[in-house]
């Protein structure tokens, strides 16, 4: 039977509404739910198309080359004459993407200049970047005492593998350092140390080109070589003191560190 056409069944199925609580009609045109439903069904089964790669952002500044980075780095490195030029041209540097992650400052280094130690460690932490000075923390503070302990305090530099903090303390990445290893090298042609201590996992594994963690590498002699081969120093690996901190038990192994640092230190050189 057609309801269109039959005003008894209209009637009837206005009713039947009324009972159920039907009030107003929400839409002029009939809707077929049925259809809508299968058409929703249908959309379920069709595969989702992938998701459109997001554009990648290079970091340093939208630098796609790293080896550009750090032959802008090396060239910059090359033209200082002297340690304040060579931090004046560190804090003028925009090849290291740290730069503009939230550190406040660059933090280049402390000591003599002429120091026959340098102590390289990982990177700044919040302390380091609100002084600008590194190793000036609760872990600098115990680095201290145990270098004045060993006899060696005065006459330490003291720097790290990069320049600014990154963020959250974390550890700094092989590209973070690779930027700023022609810095560090300058550094360590301008105060000529004898000695290298070499503070933390990442500060060994960066200047030695090695892969085994700290506890494997530490109480261990190694030899340093310069980027163009001219310069050789001995290195020596040690726990950094933000560890000692969280392992005290370990301070033993730091302590024998620096007692090989300080006989090596003060041995006479051999007549050439």
């Amino acid at each position: 039977m057609d309801l269109a056409v039959d005003p008894r069944a209209v009637e009837s199925l206005l009713a039947f509404w009324a009972d159920a609580g039907v009030e107003a009609s929400y839409a002029d045109d009939p809707i077929d739910r049925l259809a809508e439903g299968a058409a929703m069904l249908r959309a379920r089964r069709e595969p989702t198309p992938p998701p459109v790669a997001a554009p990648v952002i290079t970091p340093a500044f939208g630098r796609p080359d790293l080896g550009a980075t750090v032959a802008e780095a090396k060239a910059l490195a090359a033209a200082c004459a002297d340690l304040p030029a060579l931090a004046a041209a560190i804090a003028a540097f925009d090849g290291c993407p740290l730069k503009t992650q939230g550190a406040r400052q660059a933090v280049v280094s402390r000591g003599p200049a002429d120091a026959p130690l340098m102590v390289i460690g990982e990177a700044p932490g919040a302390d380091e970047d609100a002084q600008g000075a590194p190793f000036v923390g609760r872990a600098g503070q115990l680095l201290d005492r145990m270098l004045k302990a060993a006899g060696v305090l005065d006459r330490t530099f003291v720097t790290n593998t990069v320049f600014w903090r990154p963020p959250g303390n974390r550890t700094p990445t092989p590209q973070e350092q690779a930027v700023c290893a022609p810095f560090l090298e300058r550094a360590i042609q301008l105060v000529q140390p004898k000695i290298l201590l070499l503070v933390g996992g990442a500060s060994a594994k960066s200047m030695l080109r090695r892969e085994e963690g700290i506890l494997s590498l530490r109480g261990r002699w190694f030899e340093w070589t310069s980027s163009d081969g001219q310069i050789e120093l001995p290195a020596l690996p040690t726990l950094h003191p933000a560890f000692l901190l969280r392992k005290p038990d370990a301070k033993k192994k730091a302590w024998t560190d620096m007692l090989m640092l300080s006989e090596r230190l003060d041995r006479p050189e051999r007549p050439h």
